[in-house]
């Protein structure tokens, strides 16, 4: 098939094998629905595997909205050896016995004192910018460079399984999180140093890797006519935002990037992932049935800044 520029069904979650990188995935994708317009909600590192959210043809505009919702991962910690890129992919920095001497009890009580809002220095094996370039470029030129810390949120972590040296957790963090990190910082509260050894997403938001296409059967399911295929409505995706009905007068007045009044505003479809609407996030407009556009509050004006649907 050709690819074409039309709009797409909106939001389609996949599930990424360990391997290849996100952006494989995306071009997979583009050649699997023949649709140039495909865009990731945040990538994956390609040891990794799990959920990606790939928005779809106009829906590529609602990229960024996905970027505040919360992830959730399972992960594999070696303790008692660092590495260059805090993964299984880096050369070994340092090592250390010190995790023999280390039982579950204290591993729970490191990751317990890591959950809440804390800063975290990327890996320098990221895609974090330093003067404009990639921290992973300068890494690999063999430059030297500090990498400022992020504030972010450990929302949760729980110990899954403990089989030394290697220590299996799930955890649920803000956006902008490095789990990878997460594993290094923690190895040093233990006192012996960690690398993450395996990753996978189970989560972002509301949205679950178990209802996600595997990657390897995109093909099939487009040639099925999308049967099969995890497709969202972009209004489905924006489940979680606080929406506003309007009017058919209305959603013409949107339509054209005019705003209208800031009432009958309901609640999220799915709660706790937004702000609610007394606050200052984004709202969904919807006519009959459709995500029309998405807005801000401005006063008593809601005012469109992704308009969906023309007029």
């Amino acid at each position: 098939m050709k690819a074409t520029d039309e709009a797409g069904p909106g939001v389609l979650l996949v599930d990424k094998p360990d391997g290849p990188t996100s952006h494989d995935i995306v071009a997979r994708t583009r050649r699997a629905l023949a649709i140039r317009r495909v865009g990731h909600t945040g990538t994956l590192d390609p040891f990794a595997s799990g959920l990606l959210l790939l928005c779809i043809g106009r829906a590529t505009r609602l990229v960024e909205y996905f970027h505040v919702l919360p992830k959730c991962y399972e992960a594999s910690l070696v303790l008692g050896r660092e590495t260059v890129t805090d993964d299984l992919t880096g050369e070994e920095t340092m090592s250390s016995d010190a995790w023999r001497e280390l039982d579950l009890t204290a591993i729970a009580e490191a990751a317990a004192a890591r959950v809440g809002n804390q800063s975290q220095v990327p890996p320098l094996y990221s895609a974090r910018k330093v003067n404009g370039r990639r921290a992973h470029r300068l890494a690999r030129a063999g430059e030297e460079f500090e990498l400022e810390p992020s504030l972010i949120t450990v929302h949760s972590i729980e110990i899954t399984a403990w089989q030394p040296p290697v220590v299996s957790l799930a955890t649920r963090v803000s956006t902008g999180t490095y789990v990878r990190a997460l594993a290094r910082d923690l190895g040093r509260d233990l006192g012996c140093g960690a690398h993450l050894s395996a990753l996978r997403r189970t989560a972002i938001g509301p949205f679950e890797v178990d209802g996600a296409v595997r990657a390897d059967e995109l093909d099939r399911a487009a040639r099925s006519s999308g049967d099969g295929l995890p497709l969202l409505t972009p209004l489905e995706a924006l489940d979680w935002l606080p929406r506003r009905l309007l009017s058919d007068s209305e959603a013409r007045e949107i339509s054209h990037g005019r705003p209208v009044v800031a009432e009958g505003i309901a609640e999220p479809r799915i709660a706790g992932f937004c702000a609610t609407p007394c606050d200052d996030g984004p709202v969904s407009l919807v006519s009959g049935g459709d995500l029309v556009a998405v807005a801000t509050r401005d006063g008593p004006l809601l005012r469109p800044v992704k308009v969906l649907r023309a007029a």
